[in-house]
């Protein structure tokens, strides 16, 4: 929790003149890059979001990585929209780095702040970092953040663009501009004027940025909310689609390196003799680790299969590093030996929680633990670099374009505005590709290129060995109740390594901070109405690497309190999905999906055996995460083999307003089943700082056959849109685990989850 005195501000005076947001600002701060943008043939840039070609074909520039998440049709609509874009028209292009395309709301998601909080102070810095991070941050994708963030940008630049186009129209047809309307990429007036954009894209390029525009009223989108078919998914479909690894400009070498299998290693001596002998070997040497990633040996040879080959020869010594001696069990116990420390920082306190559980009639506690897991996207880390004289071009699938920029300027000594950085298809990330290590990494070998570009392609079992992982977590819960067996406090201490500080360290070289959000995000910032609580989370200093992955903080912290509200509920002895719905009377869009999603999975219903006569039972959760509610009903039996078998799951989702339906429900679909293969199969095991699983075949995810049905409801709503891609993935792991308990009585507390 922040606390007042920890954040000053000059009186109302002082706030009320910091109170500028982007609406008014000048136009050509909030549209317009500080460069033009690249036009090709006949394009006509009308602001720095969007770009008309005299074909009317309709290009909108992407700020945001498209990772299979959909983003590029969701975004094109928005700006679309307002612009009154024909859609078979629409492209889009990746932006250049620029400050207008800086995200904001990620970071404002990590101030230490409970969603419902509408306190002066959150407000006073939610403005107050929004204004800096608009100015001076970066532009990245995560968090499930990016419509919730260009909502508003997007849309008025389409507006202003439309604007122009009218105004373009209206003085070359000498009629008031109020007079024009724009339709399906056309202007037309009540006299019978017709023009297409096109036709007056160079005209309206020449008109005056507005100064406001009026967005339009929901009621008359004809785009959003629309279950628009993705708009890169023909080019996947046909093969045209490029992602990092796709990149092939003229004169490619190829680069593969040997990286010590200790976590943070690095090089002590090599020998390359045998390496060099082999067909189409060029050149090895040593690379140092960077951004937090392992040391190595490079081999670069003249293609892709001779480089691999050559580097399984090069003989290397390793200084392993401080990983060395780190196993699970020595985990486990630095973990435990933190809570049995201390309480850590409380992110959440309401009254007196002790003195609320020293008065209790009976109190429930328990122990619930997530191991570290490994993103495991299909595409593994690849990177392509050509260094030429005073300068660097760069192909890669990243979700920090202009961070990668920095730090290849970094490797190289260049200038950052020396380094072109394209950013290509992700193949997945998942938070892996916020990472910088083997893009540095890749910029260090291709200066060994003699000026040729250089593609260096990682492994799949270096991909699970020098990951950055989800971290290891441990949570201590305890509840109490008196004598009416109505809850009268919540505690709950969680510990686990920290996201924040150590990603800042290793983009930023700051020193890091003492407490990090994202790991107790989750437990301290849910809806339930406790009487007394205080969640608190402990930072633990471990040598394994971490990082941003699928739903962060919320992946472990919901499978914590959502099966310790099953336990109290059992506990009370009441239905579980009454139990939750008396604690969320405060909070109606809460208990709207709660609700909902009773009724689509017929809760309290009697349900039919599998087909091999096993008896079935149900499990929820509700949780929130990136400003959306996500309730899942899971639907579960037990093999002979005591394996536990998901046969359905009910998702409602309250998003705020719905963008497009189609995205949504891929998107709750891929990331439940994200989470039953993490709830119900992965786990990443360390051995002397060695991590033992190096393919899907040992860290598996769900296959077709072992999917189960999954029907998605999307709750109508007028609200600013929130997140989509992660907040699909908390509930999955709590909802299997609390209908395990309603079938076999047995309470799994440990994930991945496995039946006695």
């Amino acid at each position: 929790m922040l606390k007042r005195r920890t954040f000053l501000l000059g009186g109302a005076g002082a706030v009320g003149a910091l109170l500028v947001g982007w609406s008014v600002l000048p136009p050509g701060q909030r549209l317009t890059t500080s460069m033009p943008l690249p036009a090709q043939g006949t394009q006509v840039a009308l602001n720095g979001w969007v770009k008309i070609a005299a074909d009317n074909s309709v290009t909108i520039m992407m700020c945001k990585a498209e990772m299979g998440q959909g983003i590029h049709t969701g975004l094109a609509m928005l700006l679309a929209e307002e612009l009154d874009a024909d859609w078979s028209q629409v492209r889009v292009e990746d932006s250049p780095i620029d400050r207008i395309y800086n995200s904001v709301q990620n970071i404002i998601d990590d101030l230490p702040f409970r969603p419902d909080d509408d306190s002066a102070i959150k407000r006073a810095t939610v403005w107050m970092t929004r204004k800096v991070v608009s100015e001076a941050g970066t532009m990245m994708t995560g968090g499930s953040s990016s419509i919730n963030d260009l909502w508003t940008p997007m849309r008025e630049a389409g507006a202003s663009a439309r604007a122009m186009l009218i105004g373009a129209a209206a003085a070359q047809w000498k009629v008031p501009a109020g007079e024009c309307r724009a339709e399906g990429g056309h202007v037309l007036h009540p006299s019978g004027h017709k023009a297409s954009f096109g036709e007056l894209s160079s005209m309206a390029a020449q008109q005056p940025l507005p100064r406001q525009v009026a967005l339009k009223d929901p009621a008359g989108f004809k785009l959003i909310g629309k279950p628009l078919r993705r708009i890169e998914a023909a080019s996947k479909i046909n093969g045209t689609a490029r992602f990092g690894i796709d990149a092939l400009p003229d004169g490619l070498l190829y680069a593969s390196v040997v990286m010590c299998p200790t976590l943070g290693g690095s090089v002590a001596r090599f020998d390359a003799t045998a390496a060099g002998k082999m067909p189409g070997f060029i050149k090895a040497f040593a690379v140092a680790p960077y951004n937090g990633g392992t040391g190595g040996v490079a081999v670069i040879a003249d293609n892709p299969f001779r480089a691999m080959n050559a580097v399984t020869a090069v003989e290397v010594d390793w200084h392993d590093g401080p990983a060395a001696k780190l196993s699970n069990a020595d985990v486990d116990r630095h973990l435990a030996q933190a809570l049995d420390d201390g309480d850590g920082h409380a992110y959440y306190r309401l009254g007196d929680v002790d003195a609320a559980l020293s008065r209790a009639a009976r109190t429930v506690s328990a122990e619930y633990r997530a191991p570290y897991l490994a993103h495991g996207a299909v595409e593994p880390p690849n990177c392509t670099v050509q260094v030429t004289d005073g300068s660097a071009a760069v192909w890669v699938s990243t979700q920090m374009p202009a961070l990668a920029r920095h730090h290849v300027a970094k490797v190289l000594d260049l200038d950052a505005d020396k380094v072109d950085v394209q950013t290509l298809l992700l193949g997945g990330a998942f938070g892996r590709r916020l990472e910088l290590d083997f893009i540095a990494q890749a910029a260090a070998i291709a200066r060994e290129g003699g000026g040729r570009p250089v593609q260096t392609i990682w492994s799949r079992a270096q991909d699970f060995t020098h990951d950055f992982y989800r971290p290891a977590c441990v949570s201590r819960l305890k509840a109490g109740f008196d004598n009416d067996g109505k809850l009268v406090a919540w505690q709950a201490t969680s510990a686990s390594q920290a996201i924040v500080p150590e990603s800042l360290a290793r983009y930023y070289g700051v020193p890091r901070i003492p407490i990090d959000k994202t790991t107790c995000e989750g437990a301290f910032d849910q809806p339930y109405e406790w009487p007394a609580a205080r969640v608190a989370h402990k930072i633990v200093e471990l040598p394994v690497p971490v990082g941003f992955w699928r739903s962060v903080g919320h992946s472990h912290q919901a499978f914590f309190t959502e099966g310790f509200t099953d336990e109290l509920a059992v506990a009370a002895g009441q239905d579980p999905i009454a139990f939750r719905a008396a604690l969320l009377a405060q909070h109606p869009r809460h208990l709207a999906v709660l609700r909902r999603v009773a009724v689509l999975s017929d809760w309290g219903h009697p349900l039919t055996h599998a087909a091999d006569g096993a008896p079935r039972a149900r499990g929820v959760a509700l949780h929130e995460a990136f400003g959306s509610v996500v309730a899942q009903v899971a639907e579960v039996s037990i093999g002979p083999d005591k394996g536990i078998r998901v046969h359905r799951v009910v998702c409602v989702i309250d998003c705020g307003m719905p963008v497009n339906p189609n995205l949504i429900r891929q998107q709750m679909e891929s990331a439940i089943v994200f989470g039953l293969s993490t709830a119900l199969q992965d786990e990443i095991s360390l051995v002397n700082g060695q991590v033992q699983q190096k393919n899907f075949v040992d860290f598996p995810v769900v296959r077709i056959n072992d999917c189960p049905v999954i029907d998605t409801d999307i709750m109508p709503s007028q609200m600013h849109p929130q997140g989509v891609g992660e907040p699909g993935v908390p509930p999955v792991a709590p909802a299997v685990a609390n209908a395990v308990f309603a079938l076999t009585g047995q309470r799994l507390r440990s994930l991945p989850l496995k039946l006695a």
